[in-house]
């Protein structure tokens, strides 16, 4: 019977350029000069009879056959890797995380020792950033991103939707006699009145056209900011409950009322479908959706 299998060398240099889309790059990671990656790359499409790869300019882009072998011939190597590193004992390894800011200081900082403790094999790497990943450019091995919806080419799980409602300090409520109604809200100062999300709640809470002319102007950029500021006296903030769950159990924070907005990006969790077997990542997978559950059931830690 014909061989089927292509030649390995080929099939590397070919699983390199597709993560990078870029013979260069690939052949540095490879050890290679550009012009052996590009004819390993032709070997490979002479032995399929069709282009794998369609060159413009100094850019390369798989075709359909090309995206369809690059699928397989990535999970086939990251089997490998994954196998080789068992046997030499280091299949755990490192495990590199992108984390939006807010998500990653406020809900994930507080529980990922756990994580840490019971997988102790495992080196994890917090990256904490807003910036799209590129999967196939750099060594992130998941990541955490708001989104309307899913990415192609990503396996995607939704880890919770992003909801918001003001918080403020016991003593800072307490200091007009308490809360009781939402316009009570606009005696205090109000932290970020440019966050469409406060008109949002406000509209929603019946309040029409809220008066922000005597409100100090601040923007201070993130969530976590915001609730420090709160957590100190100094103002009203729009807040995710779930991202702030620590300082409304300690009694930092209190949710006047019950009415939550609802934002239009939930937080997914997400990395490639080629690594979906990879035990590092099921393990991190499995634990963070189980934490999820926790929350979502009022257990939050």
């Amino acid at each position: 019977m014909p061989n089927s299998l292509p030649p390995l060398n080929a099939l590397r240099a070919f699983e390199a350029a597709a993560r990078h889309s870029n013979f260069t790059r690939a052949g540095e990671e490879l050890g290679m000069t550009q012009a052996a990656v590009s004819y390993q790359i032709k070997v490979l499409e002479d032995r399929a009879g069709k282009p794998l790869f369609n060159r413009v300019g100094r850019q390369v882009v798989l075709t359909d056959a090309g995206a369809q072998l690059a699928a397989v011939a990535s999970e086939a190597f990251q089997s490998i890797r994954a196998g080789f590193s068992a046997v030499q004992g280091t299949q755990d390894g490192t495990l590199k995380l992108s984390v939006v800011p807010t998500f990653a200081m406020n809900w994930l900082s507080l529980r990922i020792g756990e994580f840490q403790m019971a997988n102790p094999k495992i080196a994890v790497q917090l990256e904490a950033s807003g910036g799209v990943v590129d999967f196939a450019s750099s060594d992130i091995d998941m990541g955490i991103r708001n989104s309307p919806k899913k990415w192609p080419g990503l396996c995607c799980h939704k880890l919770a939707e992003v909801t918001y409602t003001p918080m403020l300090s016991p003593r800072l409520a307490d200091s007009i006699g308490g809360v009781n109604k939402p316009e009570d809200l606009l005696k205090l100062p109000i932290i970020d009145t440019g966050d469409p999300w406060w008109r949002n709640w406000f509209e929603a809470a019946g309040v029409k056209d809220p008066d922000f002319s005597n409100q100090p102007v601040s923007q201070m950029g993130t969530q976590t900011v915001d609730g420090n500021i709160a957590i100190a006296g100094h103002g009203v903030a729009i807040l995710t409950p779930l991202f702030h769950s620590s300082a409304l159990r300690d009694g930092l924070l209190i949710q006047p009322f019950p009415l939550k907005c609802t934002a239009e990006n939930p937080v997914w969790l997400v990395y490639r479908e080629t690594q979906k077997n990879n035990p590092k990542i099921k393990l991190f997978r499995d634990w963070i959706l189980s934490e999820m559950e926790k929350d979502k059931a009022g257990y939050a830690v």
